[in-house]
């Protein structure tokens, strides 16, 4: 059975992923890396550090050991460090946000070409709106990235007062999603919101990371094991859409 480590700088990212894995994922065993520190020391000092970084290449090189045979990593404020582990490590490493940027690079070359990207932290909204702006250079799509930040959304969720993290969260959506063909969400601890949307009136499909993340891993897994099984493939149908 193959078997996916993911790294988590946030813990109650583990139920989720652990659910997910169970749905989409049966013939994959996980364990989970949690540090805390890794989010916070890059929080606090304003951006990844070098150090940071080579704390995050350790527990890929540690997953490794463990019998891995890929890494997720579930946060996108360390993402830039997680394409640096992967030239030190003889397994995939993969950044959860990847497969939902190339998603919302796909929705919006067929439509605008207008990307938002709404985060709850500089630390994140950065590394995710520069993740979108190289995988749409990639494949050559001309697309526009607004970044937008949820200003005093991170600081109630510290607060443990989720109800306020959760409205500011919705409100700078709904107004972000009237100027751009769809939303990518910077943070996999968002992803609760756009699932609580409903019919919300955003107009847009709104992407989160954790579904796309754990579907390419999955994908890649079953492609180093020489699987037969067909991919699932997540496009605007699995994202939230208002109306639908």
């Amino acid at each position: 059975m193959p078997t996916l480590a993911l790294v988590h700088t946030v813990a109650s990212l583990v139920p989720v992923f652990d659910r997910l894995a169970r749905e989409i994922a049966p013939g994959v065993e996980t364990f989970n890396i949690v540090d805390e520190s890794l989010l916070r020391t890059t929080v606090r000092e304003g951006s990844l550090s070098p150090l940071t970084s080579r704390r995050l290449a350790g527990y890929v090189a540690s997953a490794e050991a463990a019998g891995a045979d890929a890494v997720l990593v579930t946060c996108s404020s360390v993402g830039p460090a997680v394409e640096a582990a992967r030239p030190l490590s003889g397994i995939p490493v993969l950044r959860v946000d990847e497969p939902m940027a190339d998603e919302a690079v796909a929705i919006a070359a067929r439509a605008r070409g207008r990307i938002g990207v709404l985060g709850t932290l500089r630390t994140t909204l950065d590394p995710t709106s520069d993740l979108v702006g190289r995988r749409a250079a990639a494949v050559g799509a001309e697309v526009t990235v607004s970044p937008r930040l949820a200003e005093g959304a991170f600081d109630a969720l510290a607060a443990g007062d989720t109800e306020t993290h959760d409205r500011i969260v919705r409100d700078a959506l709904v107004g972000l999603a009237r100027d751009v063909d769809v939303v990518v969400l910077a943070q996999a601890s968002m992803a609760r919101v756009a699932d609580a949307l409903g019919p919300t009136p955003v107009g847009v499909p709104v992407l989160a990371s954790p579904r796309f993340g754990l579907q390419r891993a999955v994908d890649v897994l079953r492609a180093r094991s020489g699987s037969s099984a067909s991919p699932v493939r997540l496009d605007a149908a699995a994202a939230v859409e208002a109306g639908s």
